[in-house]
């Protein structure tokens, strides 16, 4: 543990395979976690309305049940279930019935690796770097999720808003008050912009999940960061969204998902902090 924690380029390298490890858990997450709330939801809206139960097997939990192919049914083995090497190993292939597997899991992984490495090297081996990683988790299952579904659920905003929340208490990224005044902002901020863009056009803009996931990010960030939060993932949601509709030849009314944006926004002005901000006010008012 001595040597491990004194050498730096091993502890970062240590981080990424730890990532591939728990990329591998958030595919999961990302693909079963919708499933199952709404599963729930239905579960409970026909006990609410009094209506007959109606036979519905659960879906698969998130921690019990073992990983399989999702078209053939066929349990993974653990050779089967290696991060990122497996896909590799079977050409991005099911053993069992030869179809393709999505690009989505070796890219999960791959990801979660690479940041949870970035978060070891910005922070080290302390409670803040540990934090950071969880942080990490977080956005980068909100964002797959939303990808998927256009859903930000409040199983994970909600637990992140209160993560940092009470992290502010040690405190160790905010203290207390920039927390709390972070998340007011966050929320705040894009709840008026829906409801203005509700008043002047009629429709929702954006969903609630969108406020909780800024609120969330102003708890760990604080408000400064707002702006360039909001700023950043506009810009990068415009861009990547045009491209989207370019692509698939749709028009501008067609929803595309805020929350990947917002993740992404955030994760980086989290890392780089002040940075950032001092560069966007930089640009925005040059001496």
């Amino acid at each position: 543990m001595e040597i491990l924690l004194s050498n730096t380029p091993l502890l970062i390298t240590v981080a990424f395979f730890f990532g591939l490890l728990i990329g591998s858990f958030l595919n999961v997450v990302i693909l079963r976690l919708p499933n199952r709330l709404l599963w729930q939801a239905r579960h409970e809206s026909r006990e609410m309305l009094e209506l007959p139960e109606v036979y519905e097997p659960a879906p698969p939990d998130i921690v019990v049940k073992g990983s399989h192919c999702p078209h053939c049914q066929h349990p993974l083995s653990a050779f089967e279930n290696i991060p990122l090497i497996s896909y590799l190993v079977l050409r991005g292939r099911c053993r069992h019935c030869k179809t393709a597997i999505s690009w989505q899991y070796p890219a999960i992984e791959l990801l979660t690796g690479i940041l949870f490495a970035i978060c070891i090297w910005k922070f080290g081996p302390s409670l803040e770097g540990l934090a950071a990683m969880g942080f990490t988790a977080c956005l980068i299952s909100l964002a797959g999720i939303d990808v998927r579904t256009q859903y930000l659920p409040d199983d994970i905003t909600l637990p992140l808003l209160w993560l940092g929340l009470t992290l502010s208490l040690v405190p160790l990224f905010q203290d207390p008050w920039h927390a709390v005044m972070g998340a007011a902002v966050g929320y705040l901020s894009l709840w008026s912009v829906y409801k203005l863009f509700k008043l002047v056009t009629g429709k929702e803009g954006m969903g609630y999940g969108d406020f909780k996931l800024l609120a969330a990010l102003g708890a760990w960030c604080g408000p400064k960061s707002i702006l360039t939060i909001v700023l950043l993932s506009s810009f990068i949601g415009a861009i990547i969204g045009s491209i989207y509709l370019a692509i698939k030849g749709r028009d501008n009314s067609t929803p595309i998902p805020f929350g990947p944006y917002l993740a992404a926004a955030g994760w980086v002005q989290f890392i780089l902090g002040m940075d950032l901000i001092a560069a966007y006010m930089h640009w925005a008012m040059p001496t």
